[in-house]
């Protein structure tokens, strides 16, 4: 079993869309086995990723949205001066999953500041308004 395989076995999801691997990928520290040092079990998803997928899509925000039936991640790409951004990537998960995602990432995230340090909250960080751009003039 590999790591996404057993990521889903794991946190509890059943199936993904293309879309969503760039938000999965994240998520394991770089110290897994590899693919090869895990013995293949009957019976278990055989899950592939295309080479354009593979790369991933870099955001530096997130933006969360929900309703009764589901939570939305809309993955941001924001670029310092630029007054407009995009949406890089869109996942959507059932509340379930969302739950079992959240608790995937605050493992990873302990995991991740066991081994290289703290993590410096935002909030901790004086942003500029202007993200590094122009400042405004009335």
């Amino acid at each position: 079993m590999n790591s996404i395989e057993r990521f889903f076995s794991n946190y509890g999801f059943s199936h993904t869309s293309p879309g969503s691997w760039a938000f999965l990928l994240f998520i394991f520290a770089s110290k897994q086995p590899s693919m090869s040092s895990i013995p293949e079990q009957s019976g278990q998803l055989n899950i592939e990723i295309s080479e354009e997928v593979s790369e991933g899509e870099y955001a530096n925000l997130a933006i969360i949205t929900h309703s009764h039936a589901e939570f939305v991640i809309d993955f941001v790409n924001v670029m310092p001066g630029t007054p407009k951004s995009k949406v890089k990537s869109r996942i959507i998960l059932t509340p379930f999953h969302a739950k079992r995602f959240m608790k995937a990432m605050i493992d990873n995230v302990k995991k991740f500041e066991a081994a290289n340090g703290t993590i410096q909250d935002m909030e901790q960080i004086e942003v500029p308004f202007t993200f590094g751009g122009p400042s405004a003039q009335a």
